[in-house]
């Protein structure tokens, strides 16, 4: 995507094939910075301290992980000591998983000596397929706002939930890959940005995302979506996932069911795009999926951009208080209205699944 006319991608290896470039996602959106990885230990740091994140991103960036790993020693011991390192950075995202075991499946079989450059080609090749498979849920998720504006003539409210834009991804995005499309077809349309706290992944990402391209948005509280379906100025929530079981239950970033719920009683359509890397063929109940519980202070200090220019973060709360911090929640297939793949879209079920991917 294009950031003040340059065209950025999340994530891509240096020119002198050695080094993985990143955005540093915690910086924004009041810097845009780059952080450049050099070790298997540095990819893990980035995803579990969420430099990357978004399940598509997280997958490329531990596949480069794995690269880098296999630079420094690309012995069996060491293949078998990067990957279980990598995948145990983040718990819940499936992709990370899913990309970790299809690099050693190519890298396993081969000589030590010939593994560093097949993992740079099988990284790039993950990164070049993450961008294709998510411009192709841009085009399937663009006809449900196509439709929307045939019937009512007028822009299109979209509502969204956390970061589901190019910074979850390779490029494109997800949730947000439909909206980027419709802007290109020259259909008006406005966002509403959940602002998703602990993080803030919607006032910080996705808001920014929106406002490089140029596309009308408002950021919300969390807990206003539900009183804008009811006064109907809600036409179409999509979300975005991290892990979706082979039923269709979706696994995404917490506050995801409150909306489902709203937008059910309201007749709102509710959509989740998604690549198929992130459905988990190996589980039917979504209440399997372990929930990450990340630290205490991020629901407890926010941070931001003070009237001196720093940035700083505060305590939000009495000192003596104690946070839970569940990071993602379960919204059952029941309440949403269809899955936004690459093959197309489908109900969420595993009818619809294995309709698309038999």
């Amino acid at each position: 995507m294009n950031i003040n006319g340059t065209p950025w991608r999340t994530i891509w290896l240096e020119a002198d094939n050695r080094t993985v470039g990143i955005i540093d996602q915690t910086k924004l959106p009041h810097h845009f910075e780059i952080v450049r990885l050099v070790t298997a230990d540095d990819a893990a740091l980035a995803i579990r301290d969420m430099l990357v994140r978004g399940a598509p991103l997280i997958g490329a960036a531990a596949a480069w992980g794995v690269f880098l790993g296999l630079l420094a020693d690309s012995s069996d011991a060491a293949l078998e000591a990067v990957c279980a390192k990598l995948i145990q950075a983040r718990p819940t995202a499936v992709n990370l998983r899913w990309a970790v075991e299809r690099m050693k499946t190519v890298l396993a079989p081969l000589p030590s000596q010939e593994r560093p450059d097949a993992a740079r080609s099988e990284a790039a090749a993950i990164c070049e397929e993450d961008v294709r498979v998510n411009e192709a849920i841009g085009e399937h998720g663009l006809r449900l706002i196509e439709e929307q504006y045939r019937q009512k003539g007028r822009p299109i409210n979209v509502l969204t939930h956390c970061n589901a834009g190019w910074l979850a991804t390779v490029d494109w995005g997800t949730a947000l890959a439909p909206i980027f499309k419709a802007q290109q077809a020259g259909i008006p349309l406005h966002v509403w940005v959940d602002e998703t706290r602990p993080r803030n992944q919607g006032a910080h990402l996705t808001a920014w995302e929106l406002a490089a391209a140029g596309i009308d948005h408002h950021l919300i509280a969390d807990n206003s979506g539900g009183h804008l379906m009811r006064q109907g100025q809600v036409d179409l929530c999509i979300v975005g996932t991290d892990r979706t079981t082979a039923s269709g239950d979706v696994c995404n970033k917490i506050g995801t069911y409150l909306k489902a719920l709203a937008a059910a009683d309201n007749g709102v359509p509710f959509y989740v795009a998604l690549p198929a890397s992130t459905i988990d063929w190996t589980l039917d109940d979504g209440m399997a999926i372990p929930i990450e519980e990340r630290a205490e202070e991020e629901v407890l200090f926010v941070a931001g951009l003070a009237e001196d220019g720093s940035v700083q973060r505060v305590r939000i709360a009495p000192e003596q208080t104690r946070a839970a911090n569940p990071a993602f929640d379960v919204t059952p297939a029941r309440l949403v209205t269809g899955l936004i793949t690459e093959c197309g879209i489908c109900k969420a079920s595993k009818k619809g699944l294995l309709g698309l991917f038999p």
